[in-house]
């Protein structure tokens, strides 16, 4: 059993766990959104970065055990210990951003990252080499698979969820502990025996590798993680530049229509803050005619929904979440797209993440100081409207009519 280990170490390993955990969930994140040929990087990218996290949390947990003096660790189980961990990252993560995420497929992703968790910590315990014989108790064993498979399902939830900002960091902080207390549970479970003879499992099982040598791939392995994760901070410029592009070009477009302007000495790139904010299809004319379907992407291609059977779009990155009164769906679409292409007539923007069908809203309460509506459906969901939308959501549920009339 293992008693005295380096709280520092402890501390750097849950560290690091926590920041692999923010960086590969957060590429994961973009999966669903991307087109096949970025898929396979994020893909691996995601897979890459939370192996590592996980594996290099595992290592940096064993340097802080007080393991007995002339321990060395055997290369090859020390190395499949890491394929391992890549693999069922991978396959977990690829199972649940194809296709609809049905709670079967969650589970069985999250069973299997959980075991395949334990079985990196485990093979990598028995890299060790040394003059003593591991032996572990099931108890331990058993708990610290539930404990891995539960990190797992929340890690694989967050990812689902499309978290972002404070609430990845949580998911991330939690998913780490979780990772760790697997870890050191299991470690608790575990016993070094002295052998009574010198062991020859140097020459048995082949090449091995030192502490220090060991302490120089993790020392690495961190400045990788710390690096991925740092660079998944880095805003993308493209996502403020293309908007604001937009804006100016709409700008452009009705400022040689008098008809449209508030103030016709008004420069048009001061127009395009203004623009930005209000509805693409707004100020008389959709840009584009309102389609009548709307793509989202199935496990086996590209499915079309009708726009009438549509309850809600939601933004997700630079993609969107179609709710057609069932489930959610991914759509290639941004949030500004969506809104160019719908029938203003029968859909509002009530936040700047959310538009709503107007016909299916069955509920509106206040809520802080915006307010939440309620769309119907199979399975009914809300979504929120901000305080600057309220007047206009009120104005479109009981003056339809009137409001199309008076445009």
């Amino acid at each position: 059993m293992f008693e005295g280990h380096d709280p520092y170490l402890v501390a750097l390993s849950v560290g690091v766990a926590i920041l692999g955990g923010h960086t590969g969930f957060g590429l994961a994140a973009r999966l669903r959104g991307t087109p096949d040929a970025g898929r396979r990087v994020l893909l691996a990218s995601a897979a890459g970065f939370l192996a590592i996290g996980i594996w290099t949390m595992h290592f940096v947990g064993m340097l802080a055990a007080p393991l007995p003096a002339g321990t060395s660790y055997l290369i090859l189980p020390t190395v499949v210990s890491f394929l391992i961990c890549v693999l069922v990252v991978g396959i977990s993560l690829f199972f649940v951003s194809i296709g609809e995420p049905t709670m079967p497929r969650v589970v069985s992703s999250s069973v299997l990252l959980g075991v395949g968790i334990v079985s990196m910590h485990y093979v990598g315990m028995h890299g060790l080499s040394g003059n003593f014989e591991i032996k572990h108790d099931a108890l331990f064993a058993v708990l610290s698979l539930l404990i891995a498979t539960g990190a797992a399902y929340g890690g694989l939830r967050a990812f689902l969820a499309r978290q972002g900002g404070a609430e990845l960091i949580f998911s991330a902080i939690a998913f780490g502990i979780a990772v760790s207390g697997m870890h050191y549970t299991a470690m608790y479970g575990t016993h070094l025996v002295p052998l009574s003879e010198p062991s020859h499992r140097h020459v048995m099982e082949g090449l091995v590798a030192s502490q220090q040598v060991l302490s120089l791939v993790v020392t690495l392995l961190c400045f990788v993680i710390a690096s991925g994760f740092l660079l998944a901070l880095v805003p993308d410029p493209r996502r403020k530049a293309v908007p604001a592009r937009g804006a100016i070009d709409a700008a452009r477009e009705v400022a040689t229509d008098p008809g449209v302007l508030t103030n016709p000495g008004e420069p048009v790139a001061a127009m395009a803050p203004r623009l930005t904010s209000a509805p693409l299809g707004g100020l008389g004319q959709p840009r584009t005619a309102p389609s009548p379907r709307l793509p989202v992407e199935g496990a086996d291609g590209t499915h079309f929904i009708d726009a009438a059977d549509v309850r809600s779009v939601r933004a997700d990155a630079h993609y969107t979440q179609i709710h057609d009164g069932i489930r959610e769906r991914m759509c290639s679409w941004s949030i500004s797209e969506a809104e160019a292409h719908l029938d203003p007539a029968l859909f509002v923007r009530v936040h700047r993440s959310h538009i709503a069908a107007i016909r299916h809203i069955t509920l509106v309460r206040k809520e802080g100081d915006g307010a939440v509506i309620e769309l119907d459906g199979a399975s009914p969901h809300r979504v929120p409207v901000s305080r600057a939308k309220m007047a206009e959501v009120k104005a479109r549920l009981g003056m339809v009519r009137r409001s199309v009339n008076s445009s």
